[in-house]
């Protein structure tokens, strides 16, 4: 729940009757978003209010909701603050020309020619209260005496007089729509709600500029910045807000409020406002239609995301049947379960139903679909006699997670140097004179460019998963399973090389490190044999070391692809029943290749306990695992393990490397510490171990069951507690 504060304004030249009316509409707005209490911090002394204001932070728990009480805004803005999925500190804004603000990846940071201006109600996470507190103490100390702090209130402060508690207590039933009608209704100035919505995207302008400058919510938004806080931007877009400071403001507000059609507005609101091209064009162009009839229908979000999933374990199956008919139906099918995918995401935007399990649920879902298809695609096209879809799905599934773990990782070095511009030049991507300064303005002006052809370029060229499925239902429809996985190994190889050398450029320029912020042994996934053994060594460079060891995995499977590097030696077989496992030991050549390889993979954990601080030690987890996955695939080629073992083998420590990635994406608790015992390093032990011994496949299969397992439980107790 949230405690909100309704802020006094000390420069409004409202009637006092209006005055206590808008108070009163907001306590009710504030109450139907959530809050439990409302409590109203008054008088014109800025430096007064600031100081309860710090107090009201110090001996809060919960989430602290700051209002300035001159706003007029749909109530479904307060109630997108209250309700932020992530539980992070946001700050309602609007996109103007000559704002002190500026967004970076959805994140504000001040700026002297900003674009962005703020509309005077922030949410505070209980994470963020300390800096609340400190902020609003030292802004205290700075706030000038106002003029008429002496206690005689000007006309417009009546609203300190009011008592909205029982506006509120009344309405904290309603739903924040219910309230905005109430509140459109009570001033529309005759004009019709179904007016154009583009007309309300630019709110007039807060009065004053020294006016609403005294206002203390306005005064404690920079000392925030300043103390370190980067809050998330909720932007008006299709709905209205503004700050009023005189009567005809308000009529003029309250009318471009009660012009817009809220629950059409807050549908086209769900919907991603910067996606990519074919979840734009084929996607979201109709999809709101079906959140709509979803959430009438009283579907949950997670409810739809397994919707989706079904829908892609369907296509998967079709597949994997391989007739003609199969294959357009399985194209037909992923296609309407990515149509799901969003619009899971669209319905918990529309109806403010989030949760980190729900956000984590979602995450691993996508990926566990996108590879269920791989599957498919690869066991249908061998069930048609087409050589080598096992190999493709391996080389697909490898590609694909390490390039997620790179996402990830360069969004939240991204997030890290938003969090440290304060500090000179730091954490500035487009700052400097360097290349990956200027590659950084200029992908900014792409980005600005909405709609353009570079900027549609830029979007599909990274090969997102709208255009994955798109390509892989439409190849596999009129072609078959391997073409569809050949062209998604190279349009991914290329992706990755694009993308790979210009954010290594860009976070060079930035000159901050984001792995130190976590827990780094954590996020490496180390096991017992790093953290208590390889580590004590205390040696530098990880980077360097994870770098020798990817490339040393790579060497190895490249040379036994090539007939540079010897296979294993059969030994027999194991029979039980109707099954049949080949024996195949690593012996002589190809032994030594893989004992060697393994001792350098091992040497990455080194310099685990050392600071991974440096601006390009973001590629160490996709390095990591880059490195564990090529061992699986070089004892699969010693051993000759069966290509569908392999391919397992990698989907479960693809589902748990997600796991830990999605955890922090999504502020979802962390697993339990018991299951990180046999990390990365244990596992190229173990594998290792296996091949040397004979029984590579029965320890490929038996590793898949206990990494399998582990992240199941793991999954189902997180969903049996509700991800709490």
């Amino acid at each position: 729940m949230t405690l909100a504060v309704l802020c006094g304004s000390t420069g409004n030249d409202l009637d006092p009757g209006a005055a206590r009316r808008l108070a009163d509409e907001l306590t009710a707005a504030l109450a139907a978003a959530g809050a439990t209490a409302v409590v109203p911090v008054e008088g014109l002394d800025v430096a007064g209010q600031l100081r309860e204001i710090a107090r009201i932070a110090a001996d809060a728990s919960e989430p602290v909701l700051l209002c300035a009480d001159n706003l007029v805004a749909h109530p479904s803005l307060l109630w997108t603050l209250a309700t932020e999925p992530a539980g992070r500190s946001t700050a309602l804004v609007i996109a103007e020309a000559g704002g002190d603000l500026r967004e970076e990846r959805g994140r504000l940071v001040a700026a002297a020619d900003g674009t962005t201006r703020f509309l005077g109600a922030i949410s505070i996470a209980p994470a963020d209260l300390p800096i609340l507190a400190a902020a609003a103490a030292r802004a205290a100390d700075r706030a000038p005496v106002a003029p008429g702090a002496d206690g005689h209130e000007p006309a417009g402060t009546a609203s300190a007089q009011a008592s909205p508690g029982a506006a509120g207590n009344a309405s904290a039933q309603a739903s924040p729509r219910a309230a905005g009608n109430a509140a459109a209704e009570a001033g529309s100035g005759g004009h019709p709600r179904g007016a154009p919505v583009e007309a309300t995207t630019t709110a007039a302008a807060a009065g004053p500029a020294g006016a609403a400058r005294r206002d203390a919510v306005d005064v404690l938004l920079p000392a925030l910045i300043e103390g370190g806080l980067v809050p998330i931007a909720t932007r008006v877009r299709l709905l209205h807000a503004e700050r009023v400071h005189t009567t005809a403001e308000l009529t003029a507000a309250r009318a471009a409020v009660a012009a817009v059609d809220e629950d059409s507005a807050l549908l086209r609101l769900a919907v991603k406002e910067k996606d990519d091209f074919f979840t734009t064009y084929a996607v979201s162009t109709w999809s709101p239609m079906v959140t709509k009839w979803c959430a009438r229908l009283g579907l949950s979000p997670s409810g739809v995301t397994a919707l989706s999933v079904v829908f892609a374990v369907a296509a998967a199956l079709a597949f994997w049947q391989a007739s003609r008919p199969a294959m357009i139906a399985g194209g037909v099918l992923l296609y309407l379960g990515f149509v799901l995918d969003c619009v899971d995401g669209q319905l918990a935007r529309y109806t403010r139903r989030f949760g980190a399990f729900g956000g984590w649920l979602d995450t691993m879902a996508d990926r566990a679909k996108e590879y269920a298809v791989y599957a498919g695609l690869a066991a249908g096209a061998e069930r048609t006699g087409l050589p080598y879809a096992w190999p493709l799905a391996i080389t697909a599934i490898l590609l694909q997670t390490v390039r997620h773990m790179t996402d990830t990782w360069y969004g939240a070095l991204h997030d890290e140097a938003a969090a440290r511009q304060s500090a000179g030049t730091a954490g500035n991507t487009a700052a400097g004179g360097g290349v990956g300064a200027r590659l950084s303005r200029a992908s900014n002006r792409v980005q600005a460019d909405t709609g353009s052809a570079a900027y549609w370029l830029k979007r599909i060229v990274v090969f997102p998963i709208g255009e994955r499925w798109a390509l892989i239902a439409v190849l596999a429809a009129f072609g078959n399973g391997r073409v569809a996985l050949a062209a998604v190994v190279i349009w991914g190889l290329l992706a990755a090389a694009y993308t790979l050398g210009l954010r290594s450029l860009r976070s060079i320029s930035m000159r901050v490190g984001v792995l130190d912020t976590v827990d780094t042994s954590r996020h490496r996934d180390d096991g017992l044999l790093v953290r208590a053994v390889l580590s004590a060594a205390k040696a530098g460079a990880p980077l360097v070391a994870t770098l020798v060891a990817a490339l040393a995995a790579l060497v190895l499977v490249v040379g036994l692809l090539a007939g540079w590097v010897p296979t294993g030696t059969p030994e027999g077989r194991w029979v039980s029943g109707g099954l049949q496992v080949e024996l195949i030991r690593a012996t002589g050549g190809a032994a030594v290749w893989l004992v060697v390889v393994a001792v350098l993979v091992l040497g990455a954990g080194l310099p685990a306990r050392s600071r991974h601080d440096g601006p390009l030690d973001w590629l160490i987890p996709a390095g990591l695992r880059a490195a564990e996955y090529l061992i699986v695939v070089a004892v699969g080629l010693i051993c000759s393990v069966p290509p569908p073992v392999v391919y397992l083998l990698l989907f479960v420590l693809a589902l748990r490397h997600y796991d830990l990635t999605a955890r922090m994406e999504k502020g979802a608790p962390g697993a339990s510490a018991a299951r990180a015992w046999l990390g990365w390093d244990g596992r190229v032990v173990l594998l290792v171990l296996c091949a040397l011994g004979g029984v590579a496949t029965i320890g490929e299969l038996l590793l898949a069951v206990v990494v399998g397992g582990s992240f199941l439980a793991g999954a189902v107790g997180d969903w049996r507690s509700g991800g709490s």
